[in-house]
Protein backbone atom coordinates (compact mmCIF):
# COMPACT_ATOMS: atom_id res chain seq x y z
CA UNK A 1 0.00 0.00 0.00
CA UNK A 2 0.77 3.55 -0.62
CA UNK A 3 0.88 7.35 -0.23
CA UNK A 4 1.42 9.83 -3.23
CA UNK A 5 2.50 13.48 -2.58
CA UNK A 6 2.38 16.33 -5.11
CA UNK A 7 4.87 18.93 -4.91
CA UNK A 8 3.42 22.38 -6.94
CA UNK A 9 6.12 24.43 -7.90
CA UNK A 10 5.94 27.43 -10.41
CA UNK A 11 8.03 25.32 -12.87
CA UNK A 12 6.91 21.78 -12.64
CA UNK A 13 4.58 19.58 -10.80
CA UNK A 14 6.22 16.66 -8.97
CA UNK A 15 4.71 13.56 -7.73
CA UNK A 16 5.93 11.03 -5.64
CA UNK A 17 5.18 7.42 -4.38
CA UNK A 18 5.99 6.29 -1.07
CA UNK A 19 5.48 2.54 0.56
CA UNK A 20 3.29 3.13 4.01
CA UNK A 21 5.23 0.41 5.94
CA UNK A 22 8.26 1.60 5.15
CA UNK A 23 8.30 5.29 4.14
CA UNK A 24 10.55 3.74 1.27
CA UNK A 25 10.09 6.09 -1.73
CA UNK A 26 9.00 4.00 -4.87
CA UNK A 27 9.69 6.86 -7.13
CA UNK A 28 9.20 10.35 -8.23
CA UNK A 29 8.04 11.95 -11.64
CA UNK A 30 7.96 15.36 -13.23
CA UNK A 31 5.21 16.63 -15.18
CA UNK A 32 5.86 18.68 -17.50
CA UNK A 33 9.44 17.55 -18.55
CA UNK A 34 10.16 21.17 -19.85
CA UNK A 35 9.37 24.08 -17.73
CA UNK A 36 5.75 25.47 -17.35
CA UNK A 37 4.81 28.73 -18.80
CA UNK A 38 4.39 31.86 -16.60
CA UNK A 39 2.88 34.56 -17.86
CA UNK A 40 4.48 38.48 -17.12
CA UNK A 41 1.87 40.44 -18.51
CA UNK A 42 4.05 43.59 -17.24
CA UNK A 43 7.64 43.68 -15.60
CA UNK A 44 6.88 42.82 -12.22
CA UNK A 45 4.03 39.82 -12.80
CA UNK A 46 4.14 36.87 -12.85
CA UNK A 47 0.64 34.18 -13.72
CA UNK A 48 -0.44 31.03 -13.79
CA UNK A 49 -3.04 28.79 -14.95
CA UNK A 50 -4.09 26.90 -11.82
CA UNK A 51 -5.90 24.25 -14.44
CA UNK A 52 -2.56 23.94 -15.49
CA UNK A 53 -1.37 22.64 -11.97
CA UNK A 54 -4.34 20.18 -12.19
CA UNK A 55 -3.66 19.00 -15.57
CA UNK A 56 -0.02 18.12 -14.74
CA UNK A 57 -0.84 16.73 -11.54
CA UNK A 58 -3.42 14.35 -13.36
CA UNK A 59 -0.41 13.24 -15.83
CA UNK A 60 1.75 12.65 -12.95
CA UNK A 61 -0.40 10.16 -11.47
CA UNK A 62 -0.70 8.18 -14.73
CA UNK A 63 2.97 8.29 -15.42
CA UNK A 64 3.66 7.08 -11.70
CA UNK A 65 0.71 4.45 -12.03
CA UNK A 66 1.80 3.21 -15.25
CA UNK A 67 5.95 3.04 -14.66
CA UNK A 68 5.85 1.55 -11.20
CA UNK A 69 2.01 -1.07 -11.94
CA UNK A 70 0.52 0.47 -8.91
CA UNK A 71 -3.73 0.75 -9.59
CA UNK A 72 -5.65 3.46 -7.94
CA UNK A 73 -6.94 1.23 -4.97
CA UNK A 74 -3.68 0.62 -4.27
CA UNK A 75 -2.94 4.43 -2.77
CA UNK A 76 -4.21 5.05 0.25
CA UNK A 77 -3.75 8.59 1.36
CA UNK A 78 -2.64 12.12 -0.61
CA UNK A 79 -0.11 14.91 1.29
CA UNK A 80 0.25 18.43 -0.83
CA UNK A 81 2.92 20.57 -0.95
CA UNK A 82 2.78 23.74 -3.13
CA UNK A 83 4.20 27.12 -4.46
CA UNK A 84 3.43 29.26 -1.14
CA UNK A 85 1.61 33.00 -1.58
CA UNK A 86 -0.35 32.27 -4.53
CA UNK A 87 -3.44 33.87 -5.31
CA UNK A 88 -6.18 31.82 -6.70
CA UNK A 89 -10.12 32.72 -6.90
CA UNK A 90 -12.89 31.12 -7.87
CA UNK A 91 -16.67 31.70 -8.14
CA UNK A 92 -19.34 29.38 -6.64
CA UNK A 93 -19.13 27.20 -8.98
CA UNK A 94 -15.37 26.54 -8.26
CA UNK A 95 -14.02 27.88 -11.71
CA UNK A 96 -10.68 30.09 -11.57
CA UNK A 97 -12.18 33.53 -12.18
CA UNK A 98 -8.30 34.29 -13.29
CA UNK A 99 -4.83 33.14 -13.75
CA UNK A 100 -3.44 33.14 -10.74
CA UNK A 101 -0.91 35.50 -9.56
CA UNK A 102 1.95 33.55 -8.07
CA UNK A 103 4.45 34.65 -5.35
CA UNK A 104 6.87 35.79 -7.41
CA UNK A 105 4.50 38.50 -8.69
CA UNK A 106 5.50 42.08 -6.83
CA UNK A 107 2.69 44.12 -7.87
CA UNK A 108 1.23 44.47 -4.34
CA UNK A 109 4.39 45.57 -2.72
CA UNK A 110 3.61 49.26 -2.82
CA UNK A 111 -0.57 47.87 -1.22
CA UNK A 112 1.48 45.91 1.35
CA UNK A 113 4.05 48.79 2.64
CA UNK A 114 1.08 51.02 2.83
CA UNK A 115 -1.01 48.78 5.07
CA UNK A 116 2.44 48.12 7.26
CA UNK A 117 2.78 52.10 7.88
CA UNK A 118 -1.25 52.53 8.63
CA UNK A 119 -2.00 49.55 10.80
CA UNK A 120 1.47 49.99 12.46
CA UNK A 121 4.82 48.21 12.16
CA UNK A 122 4.00 47.55 15.96
CA UNK A 123 0.37 45.50 15.54
CA UNK A 124 1.69 43.97 12.41
CA UNK A 125 4.90 42.14 14.43
CA UNK A 126 2.68 41.11 17.17
CA UNK A 127 -0.47 40.05 15.52
CA UNK A 128 0.53 39.05 11.78
CA UNK A 129 4.49 38.30 12.59
CA UNK A 130 5.20 40.08 9.49
CA UNK A 131 4.51 43.45 6.93
CA UNK A 132 1.56 42.33 4.66
CA UNK A 133 4.00 43.09 1.93
CA UNK A 134 3.47 41.19 -1.26
CA UNK A 135 1.98 38.05 0.52
CA UNK A 136 -1.42 37.10 -1.17
CA UNK A 137 -3.80 39.14 0.89
CA UNK A 138 -2.31 41.97 -0.86
CA UNK A 139 -2.42 40.36 -4.10
CA UNK A 140 -6.65 39.70 -3.17
CA UNK A 141 -6.09 43.99 -2.23
CA UNK A 142 -4.79 44.55 -5.25
CA UNK A 143 -7.13 42.40 -7.48
CA UNK A 144 -10.22 44.88 -5.23
CA UNK A 145 -8.53 47.66 -6.55
CA UNK A 146 -7.85 46.99 -10.15
CA UNK A 147 -10.26 44.31 -11.35
CA UNK A 148 -13.64 45.17 -9.09
CA UNK A 149 -15.42 42.93 -12.10
CA UNK A 150 -13.69 40.00 -11.13
CA UNK A 151 -13.81 40.76 -7.62
CA UNK A 152 -17.45 41.13 -7.57
CA UNK A 153 -17.40 37.29 -8.42
CA UNK A 154 -15.14 36.27 -6.15
CA UNK A 155 -16.37 32.86 -3.94
CA UNK A 156 -13.70 32.16 -1.85
CA UNK A 157 -9.67 32.88 -2.21
CA UNK A 158 -7.34 29.87 -2.19
CA UNK A 159 -3.72 28.90 -2.03
CA UNK A 160 -2.63 26.93 -4.93
CA UNK A 161 -2.48 23.65 -2.87
CA UNK A 162 -5.97 24.34 -1.83
CA UNK A 163 -7.14 24.33 -5.47
CA UNK A 164 -5.59 21.12 -6.32
CA UNK A 165 -7.46 19.38 -2.85
CA UNK A 166 -10.60 21.71 -4.27
CA UNK A 167 -10.10 19.80 -7.76
CA UNK A 168 -9.37 16.52 -6.05
CA UNK A 169 -12.36 16.12 -3.54
CA UNK A 170 -15.12 19.37 -4.49
CA UNK A 171 -14.82 20.66 -1.33
CA UNK A 172 -12.83 23.96 -0.47
CA UNK A 173 -11.05 24.39 2.02
CA UNK A 174 -7.71 25.87 3.91
CA UNK A 175 -5.41 25.14 7.05
CA UNK A 176 -3.74 27.47 9.42
CA UNK A 177 -0.41 27.52 8.09
CA UNK A 178 -1.82 28.16 4.85
CA UNK A 179 -3.41 31.45 6.33
CA UNK A 180 -0.27 32.28 8.02
CA UNK A 181 1.72 32.64 4.87
CA UNK A 182 -1.22 34.28 3.07
CA UNK A 183 -0.75 37.04 6.17
CA UNK A 184 -4.54 36.04 7.05
CA UNK A 185 -3.81 34.61 10.73
CA UNK A 186 -3.78 36.70 13.96
CA UNK A 187 -1.11 34.47 16.18
CA UNK A 188 -2.41 37.14 19.11
CA UNK A 189 -5.78 36.33 18.51
CA UNK A 190 -5.47 32.86 17.31
CA UNK A 191 -7.60 33.52 15.40
CA UNK A 192 -8.54 34.93 11.49
CA UNK A 193 -6.81 38.46 11.53
CA UNK A 194 -10.03 40.58 11.13
CA UNK A 195 -8.51 43.70 11.35
CA UNK A 196 -5.98 43.55 8.33
CA UNK A 197 -9.21 41.97 6.10
CA UNK A 198 -11.03 45.30 7.42
CA UNK A 199 -8.16 47.39 6.45
CA UNK A 200 -8.09 46.18 2.80
CA UNK A 201 -11.81 45.89 2.90
CA UNK A 202 -12.08 42.14 2.08
CA UNK A 203 -15.31 39.91 3.36
CA UNK A 204 -14.53 37.41 6.01
CA UNK A 205 -17.27 35.08 3.90
CA UNK A 206 -13.93 34.83 1.05
CA UNK A 207 -11.77 32.94 3.85
CA UNK A 208 -12.01 29.07 3.16
CA UNK A 209 -13.17 26.46 5.98
CA UNK A 210 -10.02 25.76 7.84
CA UNK A 211 -9.01 22.36 8.39
CA UNK A 212 -6.20 20.87 10.49
CA UNK A 213 -2.73 20.36 8.57
CA UNK A 214 -2.69 16.67 9.37
CA UNK A 215 -6.04 15.05 8.99
CA UNK A 216 -9.20 13.97 6.87
CA UNK A 217 -9.22 17.31 5.44
CA UNK A 218 -11.53 15.55 2.23
CA UNK A 219 -11.33 12.78 0.09
CA UNK A 220 -11.59 12.20 -3.85
CA UNK A 221 -14.80 12.44 -5.27
CA UNK A 222 -16.35 10.99 -8.44
CA UNK A 223 -15.09 13.63 -10.67
CA UNK A 224 -11.97 13.73 -9.21
CA UNK A 225 -11.28 10.15 -9.36
CA UNK A 226 -12.02 10.62 -13.37
CA UNK A 227 -9.85 13.39 -13.74
CA UNK A 228 -6.72 12.17 -12.03
CA UNK A 229 -6.81 8.62 -11.79
CA UNK A 230 -7.06 8.39 -7.81
CA UNK A 231 -10.09 6.13 -6.89
CA UNK A 232 -13.08 7.89 -5.51
CA UNK A 233 -12.88 7.93 -1.42
CA UNK A 234 -8.75 8.18 -0.76
CA UNK A 235 -8.60 10.62 1.67
CA UNK A 236 -6.05 14.01 1.53
CA UNK A 237 -4.13 13.58 4.60
CA UNK A 238 -1.83 16.91 4.52
CA UNK A 239 -1.30 20.09 3.01
CA UNK A 240 1.50 23.15 3.54
CA UNK A 241 3.13 25.89 1.59
CA UNK A 242 6.53 24.40 -0.05
CA UNK A 243 9.18 25.42 2.47
CA UNK A 244 7.25 24.25 5.97
CA UNK A 245 6.88 21.04 3.80
CA UNK A 246 10.37 21.14 2.77
CA UNK A 247 11.43 21.05 6.69
CA UNK A 248 9.11 18.58 7.49
CA UNK A 249 10.64 16.90 4.49
CA UNK A 250 13.76 17.14 6.86
CA UNK A 251 12.25 16.11 10.36
CA UNK A 252 12.39 19.76 10.98
CA UNK A 253 9.77 20.05 13.65
CA UNK A 254 10.67 21.44 16.87
CA UNK A 255 13.01 24.40 18.26
CA UNK A 256 16.12 24.25 17.79
CA UNK A 257 16.10 22.32 14.22
CA UNK A 258 17.10 24.04 11.12
CA UNK A 259 16.16 23.02 7.42
CA UNK A 260 18.14 24.83 5.31
CA UNK A 261 18.56 24.34 0.92
CA UNK A 262 20.70 25.61 -1.19
CA UNK A 263 20.14 26.01 -5.01
CA UNK A 264 20.13 29.05 -6.91
CA UNK A 265 18.86 31.12 -4.30
CA UNK A 266 19.45 29.48 -0.35
CA UNK A 267 17.17 29.55 2.50
CA UNK A 268 17.04 29.09 5.83
CA UNK A 269 13.83 27.33 7.86
CA UNK A 270 13.97 27.10 11.73
CA UNK A 271 11.53 26.40 13.68
CA UNK A 272 10.97 28.58 17.58
CA UNK A 273 8.23 28.21 20.04
CA UNK A 274 8.20 32.62 20.36
CA UNK A 275 5.61 34.61 18.79
CA UNK A 276 8.41 37.71 19.18
CA UNK A 277 8.90 39.39 15.59
CA UNK A 278 12.55 41.82 15.81
CA UNK A 279 13.11 41.05 12.40
CA UNK A 280 9.53 40.95 10.35
CA UNK A 281 11.07 43.40 7.64
CA UNK A 282 14.02 40.86 7.06
CA UNK A 283 12.54 37.71 8.10
CA UNK A 284 8.63 35.64 7.43
CA UNK A 285 7.12 34.28 10.16
CA UNK A 286 4.99 31.45 9.51
CA UNK A 287 2.80 28.83 11.21
CA UNK A 288 4.97 25.63 11.25
CA UNK A 289 3.15 22.28 10.00
CA UNK A 290 2.33 21.42 13.59
CA UNK A 291 1.41 24.44 14.79
CA UNK A 292 -2.02 24.37 16.66
CA UNK A 293 -4.25 26.62 18.00
CA UNK A 294 -4.42 26.97 21.64
CA UNK A 295 -1.26 24.51 21.96
CA UNK A 296 2.49 25.72 22.54
CA UNK A 297 3.77 27.93 19.51
CA UNK A 298 5.63 25.93 16.15
CA UNK A 299 6.71 29.25 14.37
CA UNK A 300 8.24 28.51 11.23
CA UNK A 301 11.26 31.13 10.80
CA UNK A 302 12.30 31.78 7.41
CA UNK A 303 15.58 33.77 5.74
CA UNK A 304 15.87 33.57 1.89
CA UNK A 305 19.35 34.94 0.10
CA UNK A 306 18.97 35.22 -3.34
CA UNK A 307 22.61 34.91 -3.96
CA UNK A 308 23.58 32.18 -3.42
CA UNK A 309 23.89 28.81 -5.96
CA UNK A 310 23.72 31.26 -8.79
CA UNK A 311 27.14 32.65 -7.79
CA UNK A 312 28.41 29.50 -8.48
CA UNK A 313 26.83 28.41 -11.31
CA UNK A 314 27.97 32.04 -13.16
CA UNK A 315 31.55 31.25 -12.34
CA UNK A 316 30.96 27.87 -13.96
CA UNK A 317 29.70 29.19 -17.12
CA UNK A 318 32.40 31.95 -16.66
CA UNK A 319 35.67 30.38 -15.72
CA UNK A 320 37.94 28.05 -18.29
CA UNK A 321 36.17 24.51 -16.15
CA UNK A 322 34.15 21.97 -17.17
CA UNK A 323 32.13 20.97 -13.65
CA UNK A 324 31.04 21.56 -10.58
CA UNK A 325 33.44 18.89 -9.69
CA UNK A 326 36.34 20.30 -11.09
CA UNK A 327 35.73 23.71 -9.11
CA UNK A 328 35.46 22.13 -5.97
CA UNK A 329 38.80 20.22 -6.18
CA UNK A 330 40.32 23.46 -7.97
CA UNK A 331 39.20 25.32 -4.54
CA UNK A 332 40.69 22.35 -1.84
CA UNK A 333 43.73 23.15 -3.06
CA UNK A 334 43.45 26.39 -1.64
CA UNK A 335 43.93 27.55 2.16
CA UNK A 336 40.88 28.69 4.18
CA UNK A 337 40.14 32.52 3.60
CA UNK A 338 41.68 32.01 0.14
CA UNK A 339 44.57 34.27 0.58
CA UNK A 340 42.16 37.06 1.83
CA UNK A 341 39.87 36.83 -1.56
CA UNK A 342 36.53 37.99 -0.39
CA UNK A 343 33.60 36.82 -2.87
CA UNK A 344 29.70 39.29 -1.91
CA UNK A 345 27.52 36.10 -3.85
CA UNK A 346 24.42 39.22 -3.65
CA UNK A 347 24.41 39.65 -7.52
CA UNK A 348 20.68 37.86 -7.65
CA UNK A 349 18.90 41.37 -7.29
CA UNK A 350 17.41 42.91 -3.69
CA UNK A 351 18.09 41.02 -0.89
CA UNK A 352 15.63 41.25 2.20
CA UNK A 353 17.85 40.16 4.81
CA UNK A 354 20.35 43.26 3.89
CA UNK A 355 17.23 45.47 3.83
CA UNK A 356 16.19 44.86 0.67
CA UNK A 357 19.51 46.48 -0.52
CA UNK A 358 20.96 45.79 -3.92
CA UNK A 359 24.55 45.40 -3.85
CA UNK A 360 25.45 43.13 -6.35
CA UNK A 361 28.31 40.72 -6.54
CA UNK A 362 31.48 42.22 -5.41
CA UNK A 363 34.98 40.25 -5.63
CA UNK A 364 37.94 42.04 -3.73
CA UNK A 365 41.43 41.67 -2.54
CA UNK A 366 42.77 40.18 -5.64
CA UNK A 367 46.16 40.37 -6.34
CA UNK A 368 47.20 39.80 -9.95
CA UNK A 369 50.30 38.12 -9.32
CA UNK A 370 49.31 35.37 -6.84
CA UNK A 371 45.53 34.51 -7.04
CA UNK A 372 44.43 32.70 -10.03
CA UNK A 373 40.65 30.67 -10.53
CA UNK A 374 41.27 27.89 -7.63
CA UNK A 375 41.35 31.18 -5.26
CA UNK A 376 37.96 32.52 -7.29
CA UNK A 377 36.08 28.72 -6.75
CA UNK A 378 37.64 28.94 -2.82
CA UNK A 379 36.16 32.08 -2.42
CA UNK A 380 32.75 31.94 -4.08
CA UNK A 381 31.83 28.76 -1.99
CA UNK A 382 33.19 30.48 1.17
CA UNK A 383 31.12 33.80 0.11
CA UNK A 384 27.68 31.89 -0.23
CA UNK A 385 28.91 29.83 3.43
CA UNK A 386 29.19 33.31 5.07
CA UNK A 387 25.84 34.63 3.29
CA UNK A 388 24.40 31.28 5.08
CA UNK A 389 26.27 32.24 8.16
CA UNK A 390 25.00 35.46 8.04
CA UNK A 391 21.43 35.19 7.82
CA UNK A 392 21.44 32.39 11.09
CA UNK A 393 23.40 35.17 12.61
CA UNK A 394 20.17 37.73 12.13
CA UNK A 395 17.59 34.30 12.59
CA UNK A 396 19.27 33.84 16.49
CA UNK A 397 19.27 38.04 16.75
CA UNK A 398 15.52 37.15 17.00
CA UNK A 399 15.88 34.58 19.28
CA UNK A 400 16.45 31.51 16.96
CA UNK A 401 18.01 28.55 18.81
CA UNK A 402 20.02 26.53 16.89
CA UNK A 403 20.56 22.96 18.03
CA UNK A 404 21.14 20.66 14.13
CA UNK A 405 21.20 21.86 10.56
CA UNK A 406 19.29 19.26 8.15
CA UNK A 407 19.79 20.24 4.88
CA UNK A 408 18.90 18.37 1.04
CA UNK A 409 21.49 17.00 -0.62
CA UNK A 410 21.32 19.71 -3.34
CA UNK A 411 24.55 21.49 -5.22
CA UNK A 412 25.46 23.80 -2.16
CA UNK A 413 25.32 21.13 0.40
CA UNK A 414 27.27 18.35 -1.74
CA UNK A 415 30.48 20.53 -1.50
CA UNK A 416 32.46 19.46 1.34
CA UNK A 417 34.01 23.31 1.71
CA UNK A 418 30.69 24.61 1.58
CA UNK A 419 29.34 22.11 4.43
CA UNK A 420 32.28 22.39 6.64
CA UNK A 421 32.46 25.87 6.46
CA UNK A 422 29.20 26.44 7.72
CA UNK A 423 29.09 23.78 10.19
CA UNK A 424 32.34 24.99 11.69
CA UNK A 425 30.88 28.74 12.36
CA UNK A 426 27.73 28.00 13.42
CA UNK A 427 29.48 25.08 15.20
CA UNK A 428 26.64 22.63 15.02
CA UNK A 429 26.38 19.41 12.78
CA UNK A 430 24.25 19.73 9.67
CA UNK A 431 22.90 16.64 8.78
CA UNK A 432 22.77 15.96 4.49
CA UNK A 433 19.60 13.78 3.65
CA UNK A 434 18.24 12.76 -0.02
CA UNK A 435 14.71 13.68 -0.18
CA UNK A 436 12.24 15.72 -2.01
CA UNK A 437 9.06 18.12 -1.11
CA UNK A 438 6.89 15.27 -3.04
CA UNK A 439 8.24 12.38 -0.95
CA UNK A 440 8.19 14.53 2.48
CA UNK A 441 4.72 15.32 1.28
CA UNK A 442 3.35 11.67 0.85
CA UNK A 443 5.21 10.27 3.71
CA UNK A 444 3.39 13.50 5.73
CA UNK A 445 -0.16 11.33 4.98
CA UNK A 446 1.11 9.35 7.59
CA UNK A 447 0.98 11.87 10.46
CA UNK A 448 -2.46 11.85 10.56
CA UNK A 449 -2.41 9.21 13.49
CA UNK A 450 0.33 11.50 15.07
CA UNK A 451 3.39 9.21 14.97
CA UNK A 452 5.78 12.01 14.65
CA UNK A 453 8.62 9.73 16.47
CA UNK A 454 7.95 7.03 13.50
CA UNK A 455 8.30 9.64 10.88
CA UNK A 456 11.74 10.61 12.10
CA UNK A 457 13.22 7.09 12.14
CA UNK A 458 11.52 7.03 8.44
CA UNK A 459 13.28 9.75 7.42
CA UNK A 460 16.95 8.81 8.94
CA UNK A 461 16.45 5.06 7.74
CA UNK A 462 16.10 6.08 4.38
CA UNK A 463 17.58 9.59 3.32
CA UNK A 464 20.44 9.92 5.96
CA UNK A 465 23.11 10.59 3.34
CA UNK A 466 26.16 12.20 5.90
CA UNK A 467 26.62 14.25 8.46
CA UNK A 468 29.52 17.41 8.75
CA UNK A 469 30.86 18.02 11.66
CA UNK A 470 32.20 21.47 12.90
CA UNK A 471 35.96 21.58 13.01
CA UNK A 472 37.70 21.99 16.37
CA UNK A 473 39.86 24.57 14.90
CA UNK A 474 37.44 27.53 14.25
CA UNK A 475 40.24 30.19 14.17
CA UNK A 476 40.79 30.40 10.33
CA UNK A 477 37.25 30.01 9.34
CA UNK A 478 35.88 32.87 11.31
CA UNK A 479 39.27 35.14 10.48
CA UNK A 480 38.32 34.75 7.04
CA UNK A 481 34.37 35.16 7.75
CA UNK A 482 35.41 38.74 9.98
CA UNK A 483 37.45 40.10 6.92
CA UNK A 484 34.41 39.01 4.48
CA UNK A 485 31.90 40.75 6.89
CA UNK A 486 33.64 43.97 7.20
CA UNK A 487 33.95 43.92 3.40
CA UNK A 488 29.86 43.24 3.40
CA UNK A 489 29.98 46.22 5.99
CA UNK A 490 31.71 49.10 4.07
CA UNK A 491 28.97 48.30 1.41
CA UNK A 492 25.97 48.46 3.28
CA UNK A 493 26.89 50.88 5.61
CA UNK A 494 27.36 53.52 2.85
Amino acid sequence: MYYIGFDIGSSSVKAAIVEIATGKSIGVVQEPETEMEMLALKNGWAEQKPEDWWLHCCNAVAKLKKKYAISRTQIKGIGISYQMHGLVLVDKSGNPLRKSIIWCDSRAVALGQEAFTAIGEDKCAANLLNSPANFTASKLKWVKENEPEIYKQVYKFMLPGDYIAYKLSNVINTTISGLSEGIFWDFKKDTVADFLLEYYGIDASLVPDIVDTFGLQSTVDEKGELESGLAAGTPIFYRAGDQPNNALALNVFNPGEVAATGGTSGVVYAVTDSLSSKESSRINNFGHVNYKKGAEPRIGKLLCINGAGIQYRWLLNNLAVSSYEEMNNLASEVPVGSDGVCILPFGNGAERMLNNKDVGTRLVNVNLNNHNKAHLCRAALEGIAFSFVYGMDILKGDGVAVNVMRAGNDNLFRSEIFSNTVATLIGHEIEIYNTTGAIGAARASGLHEGNFEQYGKLVMENDHVMTYMPFKDKAPYLAAYELWKKELELIINK
